[in-house]
This record gives structure tokens, sequence and C-alpha cells, in this order.
């Protein structure tokens, strides 16, 4: 980290000081430089911060400030400012609490973006149907931005990266955590494809629920539109959806059975007037009018055609990354040995392939 970066990490490790405090102390400063040259009198005097909490700002030798420093830079995170960085995403510049400050972990996309949220437990069928959306969508230029939750925000940063795309994920929690720990994959493969980790919260934070409404105002902050896919009536996705409404962002959804709860939330945003979303053009024809005549083809897999019952089930949560058979068994809702018995007959029908450690792949038709 250079020295700005580092100023910025003392102010922001300061107990008590927050994003408010932090902009109190650039009004009355000017930088964070000259706010860390004086003393707490002047913090309290100029800038209404509390004595105690300008005295507990750590050291450049602080037992917290190295370690973080180091931690961080071995994560290759930098600091995005919201005051002299040009790397600060310009329409979450624009809404009306943008963070103070941004810790990424590779590089923020310059081109438009769509926020996709859902539902963790979301149905199969939808978290294909979103991976088939964001990869079409991410083939036009758009970062997809998520949350790196299970179910629909995994299914989004997948498609996109199956685009060879740029996704970006917002963390509720310090850019070091890996939240859930079966995204890990994604952590790293993320900015490896030229996307990005964001987090504005304190190296070290823990994934509390208060958290998130405020990384969700950043997923739609960040974005043109958002695309809500799966919702309950009471759902942090429909808390990203009143975001995107009060920062002027288009909202879509995608329709679901009435007698669903999982599409409660997503069918009352229609009868509100968000735009209904079934396919990729449905999206690219309000955020880009005429490039979803352009939108690449995804090509049906055959062989998914001939499974049907627990097989299909099973062929549907594979994917490109290796997953355990336990975890496989998890998520189907299946036992270990029943899962291992339908991998067993995936391999031989060369649906599927085994790696080292019980963890499968599938297997992609040529």
């Amino acid at each position: 980290m250079n020295p700005r970066e580092q100023s910025w990490l003392r102010l922001h490790l300061t107990p008590g000081l927050g994003r408010a405090g932090i902009i109190r102390l650039i009004e009355a400063f000017g930088s964070p430089e000259e706010a860390l040259d004086v003393g707490p009198v002047a913090w309290k005097k100029r800038a209404s911060i509390r004595s105690t909490v300008a005295e507990a700002l750590p050291g450049h030798n602080s037992p917290l400030f190295l370690e973080t420093l180091e931690n961080l830079e071995r994560l290759n995170v930098h600091i995005v400012s919201l005051w002299d960085d040009e790397d600060y995403p310009a329409l979450l510049r624009s809404i009306y609490d943008p963070p103070a400050l941004l810790y990424v972990r590779g590089g923020l996309p310059r081109h438009p973006g769509l926020a996709v949220v859902g539902a963790r437990q979301a149905s199969l069928p939808n978290q294909r149907l979103t991976h088939t959306l964001c990869q079409q969508i991410a083939a036009q230029g758009f970062a997809i931005v998520s949350g790196l939750a299970r179910g629909i925000d995994r299914a989004a940063h997948e498609g996109a990266l199956a685009a060879n795309g740029t996704t970006v994920a917002v963390l509720g929690c310090g850019i070091d955590r890996i939240y859930p720990l079966d995204n890990a994959h994604l952590f790293d493969q993320i900015p490896a494809q030229g996307g990005a980790i964001v987090s504005e919260y304190p190296p070290d934070t823990a994934p509390l629920a208060r958290h998130f409404p405020g990384r969700n105002r950043i997923i739609s902050g960040m974005c043109q539109g958002v695309l809500v896919v799966e919702a309950a009536v009471r759902s942090g996705s429909l808390i990203t959806a009143g975001f995107a409404l009060d920062q002027g962002r288009e909202v879509f959804a995608i329709p679901g059975p009435a007698y669903s709860p999982a599409s409660c939330g997503t069918n009352q945003l229609l009868k509100d007037g968000a735009h209904l979303v079934t396919e990729s053009a449905d999206i690219l024809d309000i955020l880009r009018p005429g490039s979803a005549d352009n939108r690449p083809s995804i090509e049906e897999d055959p062989f998914e055609n001939q499974l049907s019952g627990q097989t299909l089930r099973v062929y549907h949560e594979l994917q490109d990354s290796p997953l355990h058979v336990d975890e496989l068994a998890r998520k189907c809702g299946l036992t270990p040995m029943e899962v291992s018995a339908i991998l067993l007959h995936l391999e031989l029908a060369n649906g599927a392939i085994q790696l080292p450690g019980m963890r499968f792949v599938r297997k992609r038709s040529s």
C-alpha cells in the first residue's frame, strides 16, 4: 500500500470513528495526512470527534496497524477513497450515502453494471436461469455485481465468469474474510479474471446481519439496474430493490408461482412497476437498447435432456468448480451414498469427472 492508503487505513482502524467521523475529518482538514498530523484537541474542536476516539488512533508501529497492513498486502488489497481516487465507481459516488472508503481486491470495472440478487436457497431452475442471463449479459460488456452469497449470488458470479466477463462481489464483512466458505473458489477466481472483491468494512469485521443492508446499497449503487430473481416478502433482496429505487436505478424481476413464498417479493415488485424478465433481452433492451439483438446464444446441453429426477438435480449442481460429494449431498437433499451412486452413473455417461479427494466437476460437452 502506498503512504496515502496507509493513512486511510490508520483512520479506518480507529475504534469508534466510522464513516461519519472520517467524513467530518476530511471536511475539516482536507486530507488523511493532515488529519493524522493534528492531535485529539483539534479533532474535537474542528471535527466534533470525541477525545477518547482520537486517542485510540493506532500509531505507525502499533501491532493492529502493522498486522492489518501485512494481511492486506498479502491479499493484494488496495484502498479506494471517495475524495481523491479516480477508481472510485462514478455511479456509487452519486448516491446519498456513498462509502468513505472501499477495500478492493482486484480491479473495479469502468463499464456499466447490473446488480443481481436473490434467495440463498433458490430453486435449481432459477439458479440455472440466473447463470444463463448473467452469462449473456456479461458477454455484452456489463459487469455483474452481487454479494457472494449462496444460491442466486453464486449463480450470477459464475455466469459472468463463464462468459469470460467481469463480476464484482460486495461483502458484508471484512475483505480478509471469506463468507460463506463454500464460495472460496470465487474469492480467488473473480479478481484473477479481471473483477473485484469489495468491502467498505474494516479488515477482520465479522459477517454480522446488521452489515448486509449497508452492503446492499453498494450493490445497487454501483449499477444501472438491479435484477431480483427470488425474494420473499421480507428479504435482503427487496431491501436492495428499495435502495435501487431510491437511487434512481432500473428494477427488474423474474416472476414466479403465485403460491410460492419465494416469489411473493418478486411478484410484488412486478405489480409495483418493475420490468418483467424471462430472458436477457428484457434487461438489455432497457439498459442498452439494440444490444439484445447481438447477444450470444447459449447452447442447450443435450446431455441434460436425457436426465430426470435426482440424477438431473445432481447434474444441475455440478459446475466447473470442484464440489465434494458431501457438499453435493447437502445441496441436493440426498445422502452421500445416493449421490455417489448418481455420480458413478454420470461418470460412466461422460457427464461428470471425479477429481482427487472425492470432488467432482461437470464434464462439458464439446
